[in-house]
C-alpha cells in the first residue's frame, strides 16, 4: 500500500466529490495522496504566529491592528496599557470605538499611509504612523502604531541625543582632527635663502626631542613650522595638539591646559575632562602665542617642563607625562623679561632651540611662488580659471613691504578673485592702498629713467625710489610718522634714519 498523508488535510471537498462520485476506494487513495505536508506547514505558520505575536506584546510601540472594515483584530499590551483598557474587550470594536482621533480606518479606505503624525489621545498628544497592509493588491487590514505614548518621551530621547553629540564632540577634540599635524615642510613656500636654511633648522629641531622656540612676526607662518617639525619627528604617530594661549582667558587656561575631576569648579564637566598637555601624551604640544600667557600660569609651565609631571585641578594624583613642547609668539621676550612680564627662567628653557621664521619683505624673492601657489588655491575654491596677473600688478606686490606678511598676501590674492571676472589680475583687482601706490613708483620711476641719461647708476635709482615712496607716504599721513612708519612696515627709528639720509623735513 502507498504511503499516504493523514486525514487532518483540510481539503476534504475533494475527498466529499470523489465519494459522490462512488470513488472511495482508489480515488480517495488518489486524492489523499496528492496532499502536501500540510501538518508541517501549518505548524511553521503556527510557530511564526507565535512568535510575531510575542514580538508585538512586548513591544515598546503600541500596536492596533484593523481589518478592512476598521474593527480591532489585534490591540498589544503597550497600547492597551496606554488607553487604561483590556486589550481582549477590544476585539471586534471598530477603531473609532476604542482610541480618540484615530485614522486608521481612514488610511484602510484611501490606501495612503501617515507617518510622525501627531495624535491627542485623551489628555495626551502622540506620535503615531498608519499603514495599509496589502495582499494580492487589496487593502486587507490597517496598522496603527505609536511611536512616543507622551511627548515627554521624545523630549528625553532628544535630551539623550544632544548628550551624546556633546560627549562625541569632546571625543573628536581629544582624539580627531585637532590631534593631527595638517602641514608638512613641503607646505613652506619658497627657495630664498632664509626660507632654505629655515627648512634646514626645522630638519634638524624635528630629530631632536628639546623645547623648540618659534619667532617671528603675525602671518609668516609659525604655526606652519610646528607642523612640521612633528610631521618630521619620530611622534608624527602621536597626538599634535595646539592652544592658543591668547585666546583663552586666564582664569581658564589653567583648566585648559591641566584639566580637571568632576566638581572642581562651578561649571565643570561632571566626569570630568583631560587638559591639553595629557591629551598630548606621547606626542607634540604646542603653545601659540606663548607671549600672552599670565605670569601665574608661567610658573605652572615651567614646573612641568622641568617635572614632566602634572596634577589635574581638584586631584591630588601625579600623572607623568611624555611630551615634546613647541611655543611660538611675535612677542620680543626679553622686553618683556625687562619688563617684568615674562619669567627669564622659562624663557631659557623654552629656548633650547630657537628658529626664526624671517617676514616676507626679507625674502621678497618669494613672492612670486606664494603669488602662484594662491592662483591655484584660489582657482579651485572659486572654480576660476586665473591664468596670469599683470605686469603692473607684479611690481606693486613685489615692491610692497608686507607688514602682514604672507597671511596679508593670501588675503590680498583672496580680494582679488573676488573682484577678477577675466583670466587676468588686474591692479583695480587689488586693494585700493595698494594700486594707489602705483602713481608715486610711476612718478619716481620717470625721475629715475630721466636721470638715467646722466649714468645715474641703479643703487642711486633706488634710493629715489624710496626716498619719493617715503615722500608720498608722508603727505597722505599728514606728517603723522608713526602712521607712516606702520604703513611702510618699518620702526618709527629707522624711518627717522631714512628721513635723514635723504634729508627730508622731520619736524
Amino acid at each position: 500500500m502507498k504511503k499516504c498523508y493523514g486525514t487532518s488535510s483540510p481539503n476534504y471537498s475533494r475527498i466529499l466529490r470523489a465519494t459522490r462520485r462512488n470513488e472511495w476506494g482508489a480515488g480517495v487513495e488518489k486524492t489523499m495522496c496528492k496532499q502536501p505536508d500540510l501538518s508541517s506547514e501549518l505548524q511553521e505558520i503556527s510557530m511564526y504566529k507565535r512568535i510575531l505575536e510575542q514580538i508585538l506584546e512586548n513591544a515598546y510601540e503600541g500596536v492596533v491592528v484593523t481589518d478592512a472594515t476598521g474593527k480591532i483584530i489585534m490591540l498589544n499590551n503597550a497600547y492597551a496599557n496606554y488607553l487604561g483598557i483590556e486589550a481582549q474587550a477590544a476585539i471586534g470594536k471598530h477603531v473609532t470605538e476604542v482610541i480618540d482621533n484615530t485614522r486608521v480606518h481612514t488610511v484602510v479606505q484611501s490606501g495612503v499611509p501617515e507617518f510622525g503624525k501627531l495624535q491627542r489621545i485623551g489628555s495626551h498628544k502622540a506620535v503615531v504612523t498608519r499603514l495599509p497592509i496589502l495582499f494580492n493588491q487589496e487593502i486587507v487590514a490597517g496598522v496603527g502604531i505609536v511611536h512616543y505614548r507622551e511627548l515627554q518621551d521624545m523630549k528625553e530621547l532628544l535630551d539623550k541625543l544632544n548628550s551624546l553629540e556633546t560627549e562625541l564632540a569632546q571625543i573628536k577634540e581629544e582624539y580627531g582632527g585637532q590631534r593631527v599635524a595638517h602641514y608638512t615642510i613641503q607646505d613652506i613656500i619658497g627657495e630664498s635663502p632664509q626660507v632654505l636654511a629655515l627648512k634646514k633648522q626645522i630638519r634638524k629641531a624635528a630629530d631632536s626631542n628639546s623645547t623648540v622656540l618659534i619667532l617671528g612676526e603675525n602671518g609668516t607662518g609659525k604655526e606652519l613650522v610646528a607642523h612640521a617639525i612633528h610631521y618630521l619627528s619620530a611622534r608624527n604617530n602621536k597626538p599634535f595638539v595646539r592652544i592658543n594661549c591668547a585666546a583663552i582667558p586666564a582664569d581658564i587656561l589653567e583648566s585648559e591646559l591641566f584639566g580637571y575631576v568632576g566638581g572642581a569648579f562651578t561649571g565643570s564637566n561632571r566626569g570630568g575632562k583631560k587638559g591639553k598637555i595629557e591629551m598630548a601624551d606621547g606626542g607634540t604640544l604646542f603653545l601659540d602665542e606663548i607671549g600672552d600667557m599670565s605670569f601665574p600660569m608661567q610658573a605652572k609651565l615651567l614646573r612641568f617642563l622641568q617635572e614632566k609631571e602634572i596634577e589635574r585641578l581638584g586631584e591630588n594624583k601625579v600623572r607623568q607625562i611624555d611630551v615634546r613642547v613647541l611655543a611660538a609668539t611675535n612677542q620680543n621676550l626679553p622686553e618683556q623679561i625687562r619688563n617684568k612680564q615674562f619669567r627669564e627662567d622659562l624663557y631659557y628653557r623654552l629656548q633650547v632651540l630657537q628658529l626664526d621664521v624671517p617676514p616676507l619683505r626679507e625674502r621678497q624673492q618669494d613672492i612670486a611662488l606664494l603669488v602662484g601657489f594662491f592662483v591655484e588655491k584660489f582657482n579651485r575654491i572659486f572654480g576660476k580659471k586665473v591664468q596670469t596677473i599683470a605686469p603692473k600688478v607684479a611690481e606693486i606686490l613685489n615692491g610692497y613691504h608686507w607688514p602682514g606678511n604672507i597671511r596679508q598676501l593670501e588675503n590680498v590674492m583672496e580680494r582679488a578673485f573676488n573682484m577678477v571676472e577675466a583670466e587676468e589680475i588686474l591692479p583695480e583687482h587689488l586693494p585700493v592702498y595698494l594700486w594707489e601706490l602705483l602713481k608715486p613708483q610711476e612718478t619716481a620711476a620717470q625721475e629715475v629713467a630721466a636721470r638715467s641719461c646722466l649714468n645715474v647708476n641703479l643703487a642711486n635709482a633706488k634710493q629715489e625710489l624710496e626716498r619719493q615712496q617715503i615722500k608720498q607716504i608722508l603727505e597722505r599721513t599728514r606728517g603723522n610718522k608713526s602712521e607712516a612708519a606702520r604703513l611702510m612696515g618699518i620702526t618709527r627709528t629707522t624711518l627717522y634714519q631714512k628721513l635723514q639720509k635723504y634729508k627730508l623735513c622731520v619736524d
